[in-house]
Order: structure tokens, then sequence, then C-alpha cells
């Protein structure tokens, strides 16, 4: 199937395995789920201190830590989630994730290897995932990111996410307080909807003005 993307690009999609996820391309990038042989480009991915700094998640230790990482994902995908590989068109390497959650907060998180970092590659990759999500009916997604993670941040604003407020939380498994921003995008048009969850769940809770 054929398509013209919200953003201009063409887009290319193909029913791919039993998991029901498609495979997508865009302008320089692959979209596809992940399989068995990404097993050493996840645990180069997700052993990056760096790259984990922000993620609810230790780095990988060993590749048997990267073999639980894929039955995770793929509890994630049963659980009603979309979780996919960013892979350059010309190679097909997976060098980031991008998922959203199948719960009522559709949260949106993403990273990428750090020599990949700055290329829009996030973006790229988060526009393409917002089409197909307003395409299949999805009411709207969340996203957060850490104070400290502008960078963050800053995807979130070039996909057309708005600020709606922060809170504190104690961040899981890392246990320390961390701040975060959420961020909400309608897609159904209902544009004064907000996802109220974390604004309820945590005492500390406020909105920032910049």
């Amino acid at each position: 199937m054929f398509f013209w993307g919200k953003y201009g690009d063409f887009i290319r999609m193909y029913e791919l395995n039993s998991r029901d996820q498609i495979r997508i391309e865009t302008e320089r990038l692959i979209l596809r789920p992940f399989s068995d042989g990404d097993l050493s480009a996840l645990f180069v991915l997700l052993s990056d201190e760096e790259v984990t700094a922000f993620l609810p998640m230790f780095p990988l230790k060993d590749m048997e830590e990267a073999r639980s990482y894929l039955r995770y994902i793929e509890t994630w995908i049963r659980n009603g989630g979309l979780y996919y590989a960013i892979c350059l068109k010309d190679s097909d390497l997976a060098v980031g994730c991008i998922h959203v959650s199948g719960d009522d907060s559709y949260d949106l998180g993403y990273c990428i290897r750090k020599e990949f970092w700055h290329n829009g590659f996030c973006a790229e990759s988060c526009r393409t995932v917002v089409d197909l999500l307003r395409r299949m009916g999805l009411p709207y997604i969340t996203a957060t990111h850490d104070v400290n993670n502008p960078r963050s941040g800053r995807v979130m604003q070039a996909i057309g996410m708005h600020y709606c407020y922060s809170y504190e939380e104690l961040w899981q498994p890392k246990n320390f307080p961390v701040i975060f921003r959420m961020y909400q995008l309608n897609l159904d048009g209902q544009m004064d909807r907000v996802y109220r969850e974390y604004w309820d769940r945590y005492p500390v809770h406020f909105v920032e003005t910049f």
C-alpha cells in the first residue's frame, strides 16, 4: 500500500509478519520490527551509558541481557504496543528504536546510537510513526522527558507535540527523583484534551513557563 504522509514524505508500507506490525520506509530510514538477527545491534545500542542515561533501564551488560530485552520487546507488542527498530536505509542496520505503549498514555519513546545523534533521525522516525498512528485512529500520544535532557524535548516539539505540565517522580529502576515534562499531541481534533494521569498520580506537579 502506498500513501503520502502528513509531512510530504512518500512512505511505502508492507505487511510484515505475525506481529501485525508493518515495515515503513522514509527518506533515509527503514522502521521495522526487531528480529533475532538484530541482537548484536541491540546490544551496541543499549549497552551505551550515554544512550541509556535518560532511559528507564540500566545499560545492558552482555548478550544474554540483550536476548532478554528482545523478549521484553515481544511482550511489549503482545500488550498492544508498537516497537520498531530504526534502521539505516542503505544497510538495514538497526541503530535505534522507537516505541509507543499499549496503555492509555500511548507513550512515545525513542533512542538512537550516539554516533547518529544530531542527524534528525529520531524526529524523522517519530513523524512517520505519528502519521501511522493517526491513520490507525489513535486519539492522541504523549511523551515525557527529563528536564536535564532538553534535546528529547526538542524532538517532541519538532513533531508538533505541545508541553502540558511537569511532575516529579521517583524514577525506577534507577530509584532517584526526576522532574519530567509531559508533552501531548492530539490526533483526533480534540485539541483541549490533556492526559492527566501523571498530574493526578504525583503530588509534585506544576506548569512551567518558557
